[in-house]
């Protein structure tokens, strides 16, 4: 029996240094896209997958996380004396209900196992999904929603998949591949951070993972990997043979928001793709180009 997936674990404990000095006292997840930060776009891709239960494994000096996932009050009257309905909307429509927010402390940073780790009081004997705000992906459906349904069909774990370049395969965990069958990889194997040369294939795993909770034990049995952190990565290695093990070629695009340069790619893409501002951006995008 395939147990339906509930709960998202966000890790949001990471230091943002690649963001400084805007991240100095404002958490790298808080980061704006166009008009909504990092953080809510990956909540609302879970909600849109039926997620009920969201977990935020959180550090020192996240605190903009949680008041953005409660009420304000003061400035919701504000806007009801000013009639600005279109923007209480905006900000109570997305919100998850009472008591379906969580939230547990990585006291310091030691990799994104370490961080799932965090979750695991919280997250119980139920698979659960693992959403990296970093990764966001500009998609008609999203790919949660995408991976809980192929995961209805498969069950065990699951990772968001895409190929990349020989050259980025030091990036990322790497997949080697079973059978490869339309947008559903086996995963025969997983390497963390290999060197172009030594790459299994040009399969990454993405930011997005739906997990069996007996990963926790084998967190708590790995070694500290590449970097000197204890990677998730390794843990579901140890699982391949355990369970059904997927990778999904989700559909959209994947913007690496943990870099400068795919945190501007971002902003230009989500404002070209809403209704209300593609033709203004495209405008400034052809003035600018201009000038170069």
């Amino acid at each position: 029996m395939i147990r339906p997936v509930r709960t998202a674990v966000f890790p949001v404990g990471g230091l943002g240094t690649r963001f400084l000095p805007a991240t100095k006292a404002m958490p790298k997840e808080m980061l704006p896209v166009v008009d909504k930060p990092l953080i809510q776009y990956a909540v609302e891709e879970a909600q849109a997958a039926g997620i009920e239960e969201f977990i935020f494994v959180t550090g020192r000096g996240k605190h903009a996380i949680e008041d953005h996932f409660d009420r304000s009050y003061e400035l919701e009257d504000v806007l009801r004396e000013r009639d600005k309905t279109d923007m209480l909307e905006a900000i109570n429509s997305w919100m998850p209900k009472a008591g379906a927010v969580s939230y547990t402390r990585q006291m310091e940073p030691q990799g994104l196992g370490h961080a799932v780790r965090c979750a695991k009081a919280l997250v119980g004997d139920e698979p659960f999904a693992v959403l990296l705000a970093d990764d966001l992906i500009l998609s008609p459906r999203g790919c949660l929603v995408e991976m809980v349904e192929a995961y209805n069909k498969v069950g065990g774990n699951m990772i968001a998949a895409m190929d990349v370049p020989q050259e980025h395969t030091r990036r990322y965990g790497i997949v080697k591949p079973g059978k490869d069958e339309d947008k559903l990889v086996e995963v025969k194997g997983l390497v963390e951070k290999p060197n172009p040369a030594d790459a299994p294939s040009r399969t990454a795993v993405i930011g997005r993972y739906i997990l069996q909770p007996s990963v926790f034990d084998h967190i708590d049995a790995v070694e500290r990997g590449a970097g000197g952190e204890i990677q998730l990565t390794d843990a579901l290695a140890r699982m391949i043979g355990e369970v059904p093990f997927h990778g999904l070629r989700f559909s959209g695009t994947r913007y690496d928001c943990g870099d400068k340069v795919g945190f501007l790619h971002a902003n230009i893409a989500f404002a070209l793709h809403r209704q209300d501002m593609r033709k203004d951006a495209a405008a400034i995008i052809r003035e600018i180009s201009k000038t170069l």
